[in-house]
Parts: C-alpha cells; sequence; structure tokens
C-alpha cells in the first residue's frame, strides 16, 4: 500500500520531465523521513513565499524521483542478503556484496525510462525510515552517490544509476549506521531504505559541475556570537556541493540578523588561513578509475583558483588589500581572495540573506519546531535558482539548569568555560578518554581518531558513558586543527572538551552532520578557547587512575562520579571533581 502522504505527489511517468511537478515515486512503501521532509515542504514553499519579493528567483525542490522502501525490501530477499548485511563483514565486502546482486525486475524499466529522459548530474540519497526524525536525525551517517549522468549511452548511464543505488543500499549496514543505531532504541533490522534520484542543482564550468552557493541554515544557534541571540539561528556557506559544509570544513558562519558580521576572527591572516579554499564538485570529465564503493567516485575537490577561472568567485569573495589591511568587496586587485560571501551579504548583490531568514519561518511554522535546512543557490543565469534540499526538525532544549558559575566549588572545579554547547545536568560519569596531544598533527591525527573508536566500542559495550578531553576541533575534517573522528566512532560520548591549541577561535560549521548529531543526542560540547578565562586541571587529571594506554590516548577512570553542569542560556558549564570521602 503507498502512504497516506503521497495524495499530493503521483507515480513516476515518462510526462514527469515536462510537468511543473518536482516530486514522484517509483514503486510501494515509505517515502522515508528525507523525502518526506521534502514532500511536506513543496507545497507550502510555493504557497507561502511571497514571489514578488523575490522577482527572478526560482524557489524550488530540484527534481526528484523517490524508490519506496517495499523495493528494499524486495532487493534484500531477493539476493538473500541479509546474512551478509548484518554480519560483521566489512563495508567494502558488504559494498561489493550488493553490487553483485540485482535490483528488483519490476523497476528496471521505470528506472531505464527515467534515465534516458534525463542527462543532467544527479544525486543519488538516502532516505531510510529513521532518518531525519526529531529524536534520532541519522545526519550523515548513510550513503550519498553523484554521478555525471552525460554519457552518451543510455546503457552506461543506467548502469551508473544502478551502481549509486545498490551503493545507499549497502550503508544501511556500513559499520558507522551499526553503530550509531546500537546507540538508540532501534535495531539494524529495524531500518528500511527509500532511495532518493535528485537533479543536483548548479551549472557546468569545463570538466566541473557545481552550485555557487551551498548552504545549511538552523532557525536555532547554540553558538551565538557578538549581539546575536539562540533564537536569531546561524547559517553556513560554502562554494561549492554542500559536501564541505556537512563534513565540517571550512564554511562562513553568520546570524541571520547580522549577515554582515562575520565570525570573530582575530586578524586578517587569521581570516585569510581559516575561510574556506577549496571546493568540491561532480566530475564532468575523463571517467574515473572504476570504484562503485566509493561515495566520491564522480566527485573532484579544486582550489578556488579554479572557481576564479570559471567566474563564479565574484559573487562570493572579498580581496585583501596588504598596504592598507582592509578587505575590498570583489574581485579588485591580486591579493588573496576570501570567501567571506559580502557581495550578497553587505552589498547585496542578491537577496540571499532575506530569502533565507523567509525560507526559515515558513518551515517553522510548517513543522511547529525550530529547523535545519540545507540549499543552494545558482547566480551566473537569467534565472537564479535557490534549490531546496533538506528540512529536518531540530531539538531544543529549555530546561535550563541553574548557572553554573553560582556554584562554582572552588577546589573542586576540574573543569570551566563560558563557551559550552548544550543544557542540563549529568552526575553518572567515571570514565574519561583522554587524547594528550597539545599539538595536532595531520599525520598522527587519524591514529587518534582510531584509538578514540576503540575506547569508545569497549565503553559503549560496557554500558559506560564517558567524558572525552582532546586538543584541537573535534569531529574536523582538517587533521591538522584537531581530530577528525565521525560521530559514530565516539557514539557513547556524553560530554566532549575542546582544548585551544590555537590563538584563533574558529566558529565550529554548526551545518555539520557531526554537530547536528551533538545537539540531538544532547551531548555537553565545552570549548577552551586560548585568551579566555577557562580552568583545565590536568594535575588532578593525572593523577587519576589509568585503566589503559595506547600510543596516544588514555583511558582514564575517576575515583568517584563526575557532576558535569552545563547552562544553556548563558554558556557556561562546569565539571566539578568528584566529593572526597
Amino acid at each position: 500500500m503507498v502512504d497516506f502522504i503521497f495524495k499530493d505527489i503521483s507515480s513516476f511517468d515518462e510526462d514527469f520531465f515536462e510537468s511543473d511537478r518536482s516530486i514522484s515515486f517509483i514503486g510501494t512503501g515509505s517515502l522515508g523521513g528525507k523525502a518526506s521532509g521534502l514532500v511536506s515542504i513543496s507545497d507550502i514553499l510555493r504557497s507561502e513565499i511571497n514571489t514578488s519579493d523575490f522577482q527572478s528567483i526560482e524557489i524550488c525542490i530540484p527534481k526528484m524521483v523517490v524508490i519506496l522502501t517495499d523495493v528494499f525490501d524486495s532487493f534484500m530477499q531477493e539476493n538473500n542478503l541479509y546474512e551478509t548485511a548484518l554480519s560483521d563483514a566489512s563495508d567494502d565486502m558488504i559494498a561489493l556484496s550488493f553490487q553483485k546482486a540485482n535490483l528488483p525486475f519490476r523497476i528496471l524499466g521505470v528506472l531505464r525510462t527515467f534515465i534516458s529522459g534525463i542527462h543532467s548530474p544527479l544525486a543519488i540519497r538516502s532516505s531510510s525510515l529513521l532518518e531525519d526524525s526529531l529524536s534520532m536525525p541519522f545526519a550523515g551517517i548513510y550513503g550519498t552517490k553523484m554521478t555525471p549522468n552525460n554519457q552518451h549511452d543510455v546503457d552506461t548511464r543506467f548502469r551508473k544509476l544502478t551502481e549509486a543505488i545498490k551503493y545507499v543500499y549497502a550503508s544501511t549496514y556500513f559499520r558507522a549506521a551499526k553503530d550509531y543505531i546500537h546507540t538508540t532504541k532501534y535495531k539494524t533490522e529495524d531500518e528500511k531504505m527509500a532511495v532518493i534520484i535528485q537533479e543536483i542543482a548548479g551549472s557546468r564550468y569545463e570538466d566541473r559541475f557545481y552550485p555557487e552557493i551551498s548552504g545549511v541554515a538552523r532557525s536555532y544557534n547554540y553558538y551565538p556570537t557578538g549581539h546575536s541571540k539562540p533564537e536569531d539561528g546561524v547559517v553556513n556557506l560554502a562554494l561549492g556541493l554542500g559536501k564541505t559544509i556537512v563534513d565540517g570544513g571550512f564554511s562562513w558562519s553568520y546570524s541571520p540578523e547580522y549577515p554582515k558580521s562575520g565570525p570573530p576572527f582575530n586578524s586578517s591572516d587569521d581570516m585569510i588561513k581559516n575561510t574556506q579554499t577549496e571546493f568540491w564538485a561532480v566530475n564532468m570529465g575523463a571517467p574515473p578509475e572504476y570504484d562503485p564503493v566509493s561515495e566520491t567516485e564522480y566527485m573532484v575537490q579544486k582550489n578556488l583558483s579554479y572557481a576564479e577561472e570559471d567566474g563564479t568567485l565574484r559573487h562570493l569573495v572579498s580581496t585583501y588589500d596588504v598596504d592598507s589591511d582592509r578587505f575590498w568587496t570583489g574581485l579588485s586587485g591580486n591579493g588573496p581572495r576570501v570567501l567571506n560571501f559580502a557581495p550578497v551579504l553587505v552589498a547585496e548583490s542578491f537577496p540571499l540573506n532575506k530569502l533565507i531568514k523567509t525560507v526559515l519561518h515558513v518551515c517553522e511554522n510548517a513543522v511547529k519546531s525550530p529547523v535545519e535546512i540545507e540549499f543552494a543557490v545558482t547566480l551566473s543565469h537569467d534565472v537564479q535558482r535557490f534549490g531546496f534540499l533538506q528540512l529536518r526538525p531540530v531539538r531544543v532544549f529549555e530546561d535550563a539548569t541553574d548557572n553554573p558559575a553560582e556554584e562554582a566549588a572552588g577546589d573542586r572545579i576540574f573543569i570551566s568555560s563560558g563557551t559550552v554547547l548544550g543544557n542540563g545536568m549529568i552526575d553518572n560519569i567515571t570514565d574519561i578518554v583522554y587524547a594528550d596531544i597539545p599539538n595536532p598533527d595531520a599525520k598522527i591525527s587519524y591514529q587518534v581518531a582510531s584509538e578514540v573508536e576503540m575506547f569508545n566500542r569497549k565503553l559503549v559495550n560496557e554500558n559506560r558513558p564517558y567524558l572525552m578531553i582532546g586538543y584541537g576541533r573535534w569531529g574536523t575534517s582538517d587533521p591538522a586543527a584537531g581530530i577528525p573522528v565521525r560521530w559514530q566512532q565516539i557514539s557513547g560520548v556524553k560530554v566532549i572538551v575542546e582544548v585551544s591549541v590555537r590563538s584563533a577561535n574558529v566558529e565550529m560549521s554548526q551545518g555539520s552532520h557531526f554537530f547536528h548529531n551533538l545537539t540531538s543526542f544532547r551531548v555537553i560540547y565545552f570549548s577552551l578557547p586560548a585568551g579566555t578565562e577557562i580552568i583545565f586541571d590536568r594535575c588532578w587529571l593525572s593523577n587519576q587512575i589509568v585503566v589503559e594506554e595506547m600510543k596516544y590516548t588514555k583511558h582514564i577512570r575517576t575515583k568517584g562520579k563526575l557532576l558535569i553542569k552545563a547552562d544553556g542560556r548563558t554558556g557556561r558549564g562546569e565539571v566539578l571533581k568528584p566529593i572526597e570521602k
């Protein structure tokens, strides 16, 4: 049976490409969480946004077809894949087994009709039953695969599409997904996967296809800066595909209420070093080495010089003038280009911020909760486009605890900071995972992440929540800036402490999947930035019990329960040592 939510969309047919419909489906069953969010908001975007406020801008959901969950069930059963999928086999082994399997015969003709009628690049994305729910968002856990879809023959385009679908199916059972589900009330067997096949928003430049702007906007901001308040929200912007943002790379962060105020960099040099210098695009050129089990098989990462040749930087950058120590909006002069989006946010050459605020407001009203949205913008055409890609509800916890600063107990303070994400009190932790590497190094950061993962697995199996301390940014995509853990590697953590190793106070990418999982699982995140009032009692930590020690990381057990407090209203928090008996 087709779900009741399908009343506004219809089954795919050849007329879809010529129609004004943006969403269609193949098969029976459920749309999954991600696709359901897009279906629920599609008509609202059209009816609630006053198009006269945004003339010459097309606000749309890029055309997409959803393969429903019953097709996934048939695929798994007909190919006897459950034994391999639910085993401890490696991700590569699972992915290869899925690639050797056959998609259900009943959808092959429909898929061939679809791929025969479309020649633009495609994103094949997950839309599982559990994905994007309010309590368990599964953000970034499952696979997405891009395909250029520009081969001359239909057979090749069809084969690449089916490989991508099977890759997304396989990602349901990758280690990341299994570890994540283990921390929830669900079982891996409970999950079912729908698949979204969607046009990629963007334009082609030589052998690259990408949007000028990708963005993630949240209507509630856990890390407000300057004059902004949590309810003012936060936006992260990047050039190229949104992988830069959701992987936690360098992006431009600002409050929609104060679009002309950027992140709090300490100097011009600091800004140049800590803004985006590379971007992701779909590879439209010579085919890469065949690798159907790689998520980035058809993606390329380029530096900004390519974007300047493409002519896309003129909308997005300022240029640094050494003599005046100033940034001039646009491509004026030969100084370093800085992706601060000043042409659209300061000069307002395109009403991006006004549009983001409008869309956030419409989505909040529809969902009845704070939201996170993903979008992509193309500017280099007569008709400029704002492509709406994803809608997630966001959990906001308002049960603020008392201000920890008022209860600080002198010598009992182990850690104290005025820059804390989260809210509430935790009093059942006696385990600490400590990565004692004061200077993050790209050569060893991945090994640190691997050691942390091993400790995490043991502690999760023993049902022991823990506090984690490390130097540099946790969850970064830059191994020279911190520890590049993925969420599944730290799934049992309840408190994270980030000790700064730079004078720079680089903003966390709040559009990252890592960040989304932190907030959804109510993990308290302490930032200990250099140059601010903080306490970190390393001497006390060194006197606790070392349970196990690896090359770079230690598992420490305290002699009593820690007391962790965080005040979401003030951003202050403390970790108090156990009471000595």
